[in-house]
């Protein structure tokens, strides 16, 4: 049975990848100081949509309706939410969500339309939040081992540009929004766009030296910006292109960039719940594991019981008090055998008459073929160090 188009199971290494990528998303945010929340998957169409809903990823949501006639949708990011959940919270108030959300929208090799999205938001933020959030985003690829840029923008100072070109107040979101296909379309196709609302100059604009916006007074706040991330040791770009599609921000917007890829890693920036400012970022499970070559579980060990049950599981016990992975197979070692090349795992540990008698385990590496005659404690020791 296939899945649906634009949905995936993940099955054996690359679940355990996931897996991985999580855990380690989740314990840097942690150590920030984030909180975790849960919140539905469902929510009522009309909350979903709030007052966005021209913006792209609002019109590609899933639209539901339940056995009352009521009108509900999948949620397609956390941020709406954030609405109804920082109610009445003591400020700063600094959360992580970790979950899927759901867009209809074209598929491709890195985009799927089920994404397990890591998003942590400031609720009550400055601009010291703003480069406290690039800094864990940082910590988090550098962990991966993913090479990576910092893009960072103003949408004020976006608007300040367009009010130099005299860009009509009606035209200007249509304007941005044409803005941030630049990673998508060729420079000719958005130019073609923006000549619809006589805004094609700005694409000129985009390409003077980084001196030439100091004029604007929202430039100030790039200025500040880069200046923090130098105090958390992180390198950002300013990039006046940046617009990112959704129309709620209202000042720093940024993206993490790769050149493995031509999609964003991370994106986000500054926006207003409930007429409080804010701050967040957020990326995909699907687009961080795109992009890591998280090694096999080393430690990993099958223990073959040869007709010696009780012993194997008091070894397996023991193991696994040492943070080491064990599973048992009892009977056949030729079948055991096969299942460990099938599932990759790295060593197994024979324990049958002999081994007991001899109070030693036979320990085999899959991956050389060498076996040693070895104590419980020995082996420990010896998985220790991998």
């Amino acid at each position: 049975m296939e899945t649906v188009k634009g949905f995936k199971d993940y099955t054996g290494e690359e679940a355990k990848k996931r897996v991985k990528i999580r855990s380690i998303v989740e314990e840097t945010f942690k150590l920030y100081a984030f909180q975790p929340i849960e919140t539905p998957i469902i929510e009522y169409e009309k909350f979903v949509i709030g007052d966005n809903e021209k913006d792209e990823a609002v019109s590609d949501r899933y639209k539901l309706e339940d056995r009352g006639k009521r009108k509900l949708a999948l949620r397609y990011e956390f941020t709406f939410q954030l609405k109804r959940i920082s109610q009445n919270k003591k400020l700063p108030y600094k959360v992580y969500q970790i979950g899927p959300v759901f867009r209809d929208e074209p598929i491709s090799t890195n985009r799927m339309r089920q994404l397990i999205q890591c998003d942590m938001d400031v609720i009550g933020s400055t601009i010291k939040d703003e480069a406290e959030v690039l800094k864990v985003y940082s910590d988090i690829l550098n962990k991966l081992n993913i090479e990576f840029t910092i893009l960072i923008n103003n949408r004020r100072l976006l608007n300040e540009i367009l009010e130099d070109l005299k860009i009509k107040q009606g035209f200007k979101e249509q304007v941005i929004r044409e803005i941030d296909k630049l990673d998508k379309l060729s420079e000719n196709e958005v130019k073609k766009n923006l000549k619809k609302y006589s805004a094609e100059k700005i694409l000129e604009i985009f390409k003077k030296p980084e001196s030439y916006f100091e004029k604007y007074p929202s430039y100030r706040d790039i200025k500040e910006l880069k200046k923090l991330c130098l105090n958390f040791k992180i390198n950002v770009k300013f990039a006046p292109f940046l617009a990112r599609g959704l129309s709620y921000y209202n000042g720093s917007v940024f993206e993490i960039k790769t050149k493995k890829i031509k999609e964003t890693i991370c994106g986000g920036g500054s926006y207003l719940v409930n007429g409080i400012q804010a701050t967040g970022i957020s990326a995909s499970i699907e687009r961080l594991s795109a992009l890591v070559n998280m090694p096999a579980d080393i430690k990993r060990i099958l223990i073959i019981s040869l007709s010696q049950d009780k012993k194997a599981i008091e070894i397996s016990n023991e193991l696994r008090k040492n943070s080491i992975p064990c599973n048992i197979l009892y009977g056949k070692p030729g079948k055991a055998l096969d299942y460990a090349n099938s599932y990759k795992i790295p060593y197994i540990i024979f324990i049958g008459e002999e081994e007991i008698k001899k109070k030693k385990l036979k320990l085999k590496n899959m991956k050389t073929g060498k076996e040693e005659l070895l104590s419980l404690n020995e082996i420990t020791k010896k998985l220790k160090k991998v």
